[in-house]
Parts: C-alpha cells; structure tokens; sequence
C-alpha cells in the first residue's frame, strides 16, 4: 500500500530540495521549483504504481521542473539579489548563504552539474543518476568526480558531499 502523500514530503522533500538548488542555485526559483514539484506530484500520487521508486521518481519531477524554471530564466531579466544572512548548514550540504559555491556548481557543464546534484546533493547512486540524466552509471560516475575535481579547483578544497560517498 503506498504510504500517505504527507509523508512523502516528509522523507524526500529536503533531497527535491538539494536537487532543485543544485541545478538551479539557492534562489527563489529553486523553491519554486520545489513547490511545483510536490505540486505536480500530488496530481499524479493516485495513479502512482505501489512499486515506484519514490524519490527516484521525485528527483526526476524536480529536475524536469528546473528545466522548466531554466527555460522561463533565460526569458527574463535576472535580478540582482542580496545574500541571505542565516546560519551556516548542518547537514554536510553547503548551505543556500554560500552563493560562490551554488555559483561554481552552476557553472559546471551540464552533465557534470546534474551528476553532481543528483549524486553528491540528492544522494542517489550513479546507476539511478545513469537513469535520469542518460547513460552508464560508469559515465556518471566520471561525469561527478570531473565535476568535483573542477570545483575543488575553482572553488576550493572542500566541494560538496566531500567524504560522505
């Protein structure tokens, strides 16, 4: 039996989250993305198969969700925002403050950011990271340590998910 919505909120909503700050930085459109999310995700909850992969199947909406917040970006002015002033992360993932590092993950090549948001941020495995954005785990796999590597170079020694994998 597939478990109350409610709690699918509760169990993956901080990963949708990571997710959706890594592909699209700690801005409000990543908590747009968010909401839309668990939005569309709600609609189509009762026709979900029992079996699902819940956040698998979460991961995926998000992304295509940031895709989505991505394309209407590029549309529109980008704003000038002021930092946020709050505390510093617990939880081993840089917190939505460290604008230069969301920064540097931003400007990664594409499949070297989502192999890394998927892996390091969502905390999927590389073969699920192969499932949603293409290819073999072992590509994946490459696609997130060159994307590391290229953030300890730009950003610094300490990259995200350093020695939690």
């Amino acid at each position: 039996m597939k478990q109350p919505f409610e709690n699918a909120i509760d169990a993956h909503g901080p990963t949708v989250l990571r997710v959706c700050r890594a592909v699209l930085g700690a801005t409000a459109d990543a908590d747009d993305a968010w909401s839309e999310t668990f939005l569309a995700a709600l609609r189509a909850w009762p026709d979900l198969p029992d079996d699902t992969n819940v956040e698998a199947w979460l991961v995926r909406v998000a992304h295509r969700k940031a895709i989505d917040v991505t394309r209407v970006r590029k549309r529109q002015p980008v704003p000038v925002d002021d930092p946020p002033t709050s505390a510093p992360s617990t939880d081993g993932i840089p917190h939505e403050s460290d604008t230069d590092l969301w920064s540097a993950v931003a400007a990664l090549p594409e499949r070297q950011r989502l192999a890394v948001a998927y892996h390091y941020v969502g905390g999927l495995p590389h073969k699920e990271t192969a499932e949603l954005i293409g290819g073999t785990a072992e590509a994946v796999r490459r696609s997130a340590a060159d994307g590391i590597k290229r953030l300890r170079m730009t950003y610094g020694a300490s990259a995200p998910g350093e020695g939690s994998r």
